[in-house]
């Protein structure tokens, strides 16, 4: 009997990853890893760029989650400029953010994550997909969700200068303003994202909540990991996704830890491991105590789920009342259960189809006030933003004429790369006993990761462009007899 399992690729997610098993005498699991083979190194070639061309260059990091870096990018060169853009480019850049960040979720959710629901987690692989999720809802509904999501991508590419990569951002302000046609225009598009966000709801509860084996899937120990939660939150602690503090709660609920972009290093460091090139964040003031849960541990979790958990609410009506809902059904936040991370992605894409009407209703949005020109000497910049995937913070350090000294950027997948760890792991152990496995539960060990949506494009990159290779040759025994590197 083999000792070891080998899931390579992972599939339904952004970037590379293999998942490693380990098993015992008795064919259960030891030990089960997610390893990442590529080298990131994005920090270093940022070093000696002029800072104004980072909200240009981190983009490039991802073409999944640019828009994410772009913001993050662009708030830190506000900060290490010490300026602040007018009350129109704000306005701007969120409702960039919010398109970005409803378009982001409804992909993760009809495309990554919701096939292992809507078609279902132990059908054949080949129709555990967007297709397969088209067949079981019907074409005219796939006609909606592209539609949908060209709509808030015109919006991106409108006010960003481009989809995959804005150019919008500047030190101070934002490059285009929004015109009275346009506005109006835009208005419609986001009153249909509230429908169709409102709609994707009701296929969650039509299709998995009225489902009881998908309920106790939802609900079972399987998916189940006890941890601290970040999110951005406003002055009232309402989930948030481009300005905010940042609040910690532990895996009881209650607040440990609330601080500004500028105080991260305070209280967030990274520990490594020889087997990935992911680093583990964690939080300093509990410290690391390897993939543990628990309160003694200093592991948390960042993206829908945690940002619900961390808030006390969410800003906008409709998007409370499902918030509401769904603590109601797990019984009580915060909620440990990790599946619930694409039932809370589908609200908080309610509240930024909400965020993106109540912006657009705001004629001042079409000001022509939309930057002030940076006149201080530039020295040091924190921005961060939620990402998708979760709390994303860029640093910048530079000399007296803005050259970039030093940067650092925490990913949001790094920061739940140890809980992602740990969820494969315990889905793992859950379902594979006895040295038996087939295709469905090994997909149902996958179903471990993908709730975080982790994007490894942007978690981890190679310095100057080769992924390194590796091939590892065993023996029937499963011992390492050679290695080959590139």
């Amino acid at each position: 009997m083999s000792k070891r399992i080998t899931i390579d690729p992972i599939t339904r997610l952004e970037g590379h990853g293999k998942i490693e098993i380990f098993l015992d005498d008795n064919g259960d699991v030891d030990r089960a890893i997610l390893q990442i083979p590529e080298l990131r190194g994005f920090e270093q070639f940022a070093v000696g760029r002029p800072a104004e061309e980072m909200p240009r260059i981190t983009p490039r990091i991802c073409g999944v989650c640019p828009t994410a870096h772009h913001m993050a990018s662009t708030k830190a060169v506000d900060d290490l400029w010490h300026v602040k853009p007018p009350p129109t480019a704000k306005k701007i850049r969120e409702l960039i953010y919010n398109s970005f960040q409803f378009e982001d979720h409804t992909l993760h959710f009809f495309f990554l994550g919701g096939p292992d629901f809507v078609v279902g987690p132990n059908v054949p692989k080949a129709e555990r997909n967007i297709l397969g999720v088209i067949g079981k809802v019907g074409l005219e509904i796939g006609g909606q969700v592209i539609k949908i999501r060209r709509l808030t991508r015109e919006i991106i590419n409108y006010l960003g200068g481009k989809i995959i990569h804005p150019v919008c951002g500047l030190p101070g302000g934002v490059s285009k303003g929004l015109d009275e046609e346009h506005r109006v225009e835009f208005l419609g598009w986001a009153k249909e994202t509230v429908e169709f966000a409102q709609f994707a709801l009701k296929i969650f509860n039509d299709v998995v909540l009225q489902n009881k084996e998908y309920v106790d899937i939802v609900v079972g120990d399987a998916y189940q990991i006890k941890t601290y939660y970040m999110g951005m939150v406003t002055p009232d602690n309402k989930v948030e996704f481009y300005d905010g503090d940042i609040r910690v709660v532990d895996p009881d609920g209650k607040e440990f830890a609330k601080f500004k972009a500028r105080e991260y290093l305070d209280h967030i460091s990274e520990h490594v491991e020889p087997w990935t090139y992911i680093k583990f964040p964690f939080l300093k003031n509990v410290g690391w105590k390897g993939f543990e849960e628990g309160k003694d541990s200093g592991v948390f979790r960042v993206a829908p789920l945690a940002r619900l958990n961390a808030a006390d609410g969410m800003q906008s009506p409709l998007a409370q009342e499902h918030y509401e809902k769904m603590f109601e059904v797990l019984g009580g936040r915060p909620s440990h259960h990790t599946l619930a991370f694409h039932w809370a992605r589908l609200i908080e894409a309610l509240q930024a189809a909400e965020t993106m009407v109540q912006l657009l209703e705001d004629k001042d949005i079409t000001n022509t006030h939309i930057r002030n020109i940076p006149t201080k000497t530039p020295d040091e910049g924190f921005g961060v933003v939620e990402a998708p995937r979760g709390t994303l913070f860029h640093h910048y350090k530079t000399d007296e004429k803005g050259i970039i000294t030093e940067a650092n950027l925490i990913v949001a997948t790094l920061n739940n790369a140890a809980a992602i760890n740990m969820s494969i792991e315990k889905a793992a152990k859950s379902f594979i006993k006895g040295g038996k496995v087939d295709d469905g539960l090994l997909n149902m060990v996958e179903m471990g990761f993908r709730p975080y949506d982790p994007c490894h494009a942007c978690g981890t990159h190679c310095l100057p462009g080769d992924m390194p290779l590796e091939i590892n040759i065993y023996d029937r025994a499963g011992e390492l007899v050679k290695q080959l590197k590139r």
